[in-house]
């Protein structure tokens, strides 16, 4: 008789265990800010099909052998061949364009930067400053960017500021404390073509190279890129830059200009385009275009 209690003691035990541990570890899949573009379902697939592949002698890959070193370290190489499938199987003119050929340590990185489509996980962007979610007011906190599916996730093994290595996120899943865990496809690691996940607050991720334009970032003398020209459009809309300074290199002009607008809007004049500058840069840049005619929209009677 004490063995039968025992036997249900046992079993109830191990039902209350079951699901407190599936309460506790299951974990659903986060649905994409904004919808995921066909190039980037076509990527996804293209990497999908090659997990399982794993590298030859002495580190042989035809990643490596196709951005001409066959002995490469190759998670970029994995990537940039992925990218040139889609091309070539679509049509495409993706690599390059929208997302970076590169092999070298920080090249990746610095394209996304330059194209205004990085997302710092935690911290400044080394060379530029501090980010926000476009629309917000408050600068980025760690892990408050959630990676989208397409985006690359970039890391260094050590303390230091440069990439080591480099990852394709498929998607993202938070499980019930509320952790955002990444699932990735990354070749390479150790060697071969592999799914991973990294939980979000890993601090060996260095940032995001992003599919869509959902960060701002803080702008000083010497940056270029992307937002540099936004920043200048804007500028010149409002009559601070003259319009033969619409380059995305933020030169002297720029400088003089940001610091003209901080001056006349009683902002620290340091000539950074911070947060709190391009906030109300914004501001009166929107209500500018409101009231001027020429961004007035024509609708025709019979459309309504």
């Amino acid at each position: 008789m004490r063995l039968k209690y025992l036997c249900i003691w046992m079993l109830l035990g191990s039902l209350i265990f079951s699901v407190c541990f599936a309460e506790t570890y299951t974990e659903t899949r986060l649905d994409p800010v904004l919808p995921v573009p066909e190039e980037v379902r076509w990527l996804l697939e293209v990497a999908s099909e090659e997990v399982g592949y794993h590298e030859g002698e002495h580190g042989w890959t035809k990643y490596g052998e196709w951005a001409g070193d066959p002995y490469a370290q190759w998670c970029a190489e994995f990537l940039c061949w992925c990218v040139s499938r889609v091309d070539e199987l679509h049509g495409c003119s993706l690599l390059g364009s929208f997302f970076p050929l590169w092999s070298s340590s920080n090249t990746g990185r610095a394209w996304f930067i330059r194209n205004g489509r990085y997302a710092v996980r935690s911290g400044e962007v080394e060379d530029w400053g501090y980010e926000w979610l476009s629309g917000e007011t408050e600068y980025l906190k760690p892990g408050s960017y959630i990676p989208q599916p397409g985006d690359y996730v970039f890391f260094t093994w050590t303390s230091g500021p440069d990439t080591d290595h480099v990852a394709l996120v498929e998607y993202c899943t938070r499980d019930a404390s509320g952790s955002t865990q990444i699932h990735v496809i990354e070749g390479n690691n150790p060697a071969s073509v592999s799914r991973n996940v990294y939980p979000l607050s890993n601090t060996q991720i260095l940032g995001f190279g992003t599919v869509h334009d959902l960060v701002e970032i803080t702008m000083r003398y010497g940056n270029e890129g992307e937002k540099v020209r936004q920043l200048q459009e804007k500028l010149s809309y409002l009559g601070y830059l003259d319009p033969q300074f619409l380059t995305g290199t933020f030169g002297r002009a720029t400088v003089e200009a940001v610091r003209s607008f901080q001056q006349e809007h009683h902002l620290r004049t340091n000539a950074i385009a911070n947060l709190e500058t391009q906030l109300l840069l914004n501001q009166e840049y929107e209500q500018k275009q409101y009231n001027d005619p020429a961004f007035w929209q024509v609708v025709d009677e019979e459309d309504e």
